[in-house]
């Protein structure tokens, strides 16, 4: 299966590396957060470059705004069209000029991130001193933007509030590339309590979300006890028969009233469990991801609620990498063969 997987993502993968969302027409875009969790599931492929050709086209982009970054390096931006962007034309790389919810801080976090994660894995992710001033120029925009009480549109592009899950991602950033870079302490902290006095909620608006299993995986910002405890809020109130629903009263890709149960939720518990060391639920959320493809390798973006009908973006990149990535840590960590089991995790009836 991990074959057929990695031969559906080739078929989003453009030339220069980047990957488009999905092969879906609506969604024939880069997404700077989809990119990087995408290619985590070539992270320690030692004969495979994927992983560094994406985030240096990545920071070729960054490099074409550069003029922007610096500027709000030193001057806070306030309207959305000011953030640097998460989405880019496949084509030609530019940003998108329709009104949209521009201000996603957790991709640049994602980003900041995985450049961390490279170089601690001994790739070559910086490849001259115009990269390392670039993300120099990151750590000062996050700062700037004091990233800890900023009222962002989120990972999934909605109405303004301060998100647990964007401040972690920008945390995490700043924790990955702190080796590396001089990053003032105090505004790593400055997010991890920020983080905590939000917890276990993800915002003002939202008790739980699928997107807090970020802080879990791959970010590893909580204590077990408290990695355990969300991870089970999700699974109590979020997850269903086909995929894990946003949060509550979610309205995208609903049906009658039910909302549209994501299939990358499934993939994502595991990686959770297996971030703890409980392979036995891990083994068993691999399977059931498996039983969701509406063909081998496949994976939807979410299936309309309370149904078997997949949305038009399938499949999802992101949700197919996120199968290759439990499918390979469950390899690697423990035997598969011997953990799986036709029983799914306890959930909710629902």
């Amino acid at each position: 299966m991990r074959s057929t997987a990695h031969a559906v993502l080739e078929t989003m993968r453009l030339p220069n590396g980047l990957y488009v969302a999905s092969r879906s027409p609506d969604y024939r875009y880069v997404w700077i957060r989809d990119v990087c969790y995408i290619v985590l599931a070539y992270l320690d492929a030692a004969d495979d470059n994927r992983f560094e050709q994406a985030y240096h086209k990545m920071l070729d982009i960054f490099h074409h705004y550069s003029w922007k970054l610096d500027y709000h390096a030193e001057h806070r931006p306030h309207e959305v069209y000011e953030y640097i962007h998460p989405r880019y034309h496949a084509d030609t790389l530019e940003e998108l000029t329709e009104p949209w919810g521009n201000a996603q801080n957790d991709a640049i976090g994602a980003f900041l991130f995985g450049i961390g994660l490279g170089l601690q894995h001994g790739k070559r992710m910086l490849r001259d001193e115009r990269d390392e001033y670039l993300i120099q120029q990151f750590i000062r925009y996050l700062t700037t933007l004091r990233y800890w009480q900023d009222a962002d549109n989120g990972i999934w592009e909605e109405h303004r509030e301060v998100h647990a899950s964007s401040i972690g991602a920008c945390t995490a950033g700043l924790l990955a590339l702190m080796p590396f870079f001089a990053i003032d302490w105090s505004v790593v902290q400055k997010g991890m309590s920020a983080l905590f006095n939000i917890l276990p909620r993800e915002s003002a608006s939202k008790e739980s979300d699928l997107a807090q299993l970020s802080l879990v995986y791959p970010y590893r910002l909580l204590p077990p006890s408290m990695a355990r405890l969300l991870i089970e809020q999700v699974e109590r109130q979020l997850l269903r028969e086909r995929g894990v629903i946003r949060y509550l009263g979610d309205c995208y890709y609903e049906r009658d009233g039910r909302e549209a149960e994501w299939c990358l939720g499934i993939p994502w518990l595991g990686l959770c469990w297996l971030t703890l060391n409980e392979r036995d639920k891990a083994a068993a959320y691999l399977r059931w991801t498996e039983q969701i493809m509406p063909e081998p390798g496949v994976l939807p973006e979410s299936y309309y609620g309370g149904t078997a009908q997949a949305n038009p973006n399938t499949p999802l990149a992101w949700a197919v990498s996120m199968y290759i990535q439990l499918l390979d840590q469950m390899e690697t960590s423990y035997s598969y063969t011997a953990a799986v089991s036709n029983d799914r995790p306890n959930r909710p009836t629902t």
